[in-house]
């Protein structure tokens, strides 16, 4: 079973300003991001992580480095993945979300973003970040081996994505997930389907994403789906 925990960045000031900073190059953490980052890199550290993987974009950058500034004897290096990038939002990028909300096309990101290409010649569509999302972790997941724990470090939108194909939930679903700015969500993948172990998480302690003991593992193994008609997977 390998588990992916996705770890949104850190707050910059595009967020606090209420602006869409997209690929916009130089949008970093603000002081409160920074904060954040690095209480996340506590709360990971003692983790046994087999890669830290990034989005290109500063503000995800920024927040890796303070994943792996926390627990150095790691020995990782940061990874980056082009795939785990921001939605590229074409001509709203850069703009005020006020602005955006009085765009016909904003009910629609809302209401239907499944159906949501947006405009411009870079705009990309929703649908196509969900799958590169879902075939980067996929790919890491298979590159790093079943037994593996790593860390995505993206956006709020790749991630709500990523869980909505974790639950199995229609990407018109997605705008019911949140993901707030260094929050924590965990997905652990099995051969039969993935179970949502953590969402939203803001604090407390994640020792429970720790190895457990060898004679554990076969245990959890074999207990690794629910029965049919009945509750949750593996604790």
């Amino acid at each position: 079973m390998s588990t992916v925990v996705l770890l949104r960045h850190g707050r910059t000031a595009a967020n606090s300003g209420g602006v869409l900073a997209g690929w916009t190059p130089g949008v970093g953490l603000d002081d409160t991001g920074r904060e954040q980052a690095a209480a996340a890199g506590r709360r990971l550290a003692g983790v046994p992580l087999a890669a830290v993987v990034a989005s290109p974009l500063q503000r995800c950058q920024e927040t890796a480095r303070a994943v792996l500034d926390a627990d150095p004897g790691r020995g990782l290096g940061l990874e980056t993945d082009e795939r785990l990038g921001e939605v590229r939002y074409g001509d709203w990028t850069g703009a005020e979300l006020k602005r955006l909300a009085k765009d016909p096309l904003w009910k629609v990101v809302q209401a239907h973003p499944s159906a949501v290409t947006f405009p411009g010649p870079e705009g990309e569509s929703l649908r196509a970040m969900q799958a590169r999302a879902v075939d980067a972790v996929r790919a890491w997941d298979a590159r790093l081996g079943p037994d593996a724990t790593w860390v995505a470090v993206s956006h709020g939108d790749v991630i709500k994505a990523l869980v909505a194909d974790a639950l199995g939930l229609h990407l018109d679903g997605f705008q019911r997930i949140v993901a707030d700015p260094c929050s924590v969500t965990v997905v652990r993948y099995t051969e039969t389907r993935p179970f949502l172990v953590r969402l939203n998480d803001t604090g407390g302690d994640l020792a429970g994403l720790l190895a457990p003991p060898k004679g554990a593992k076969r245990r959890r193994r074999r207990s690794s789906d629910a029965a049919v008609g009945g509750g949750a997977g593996p604790a």
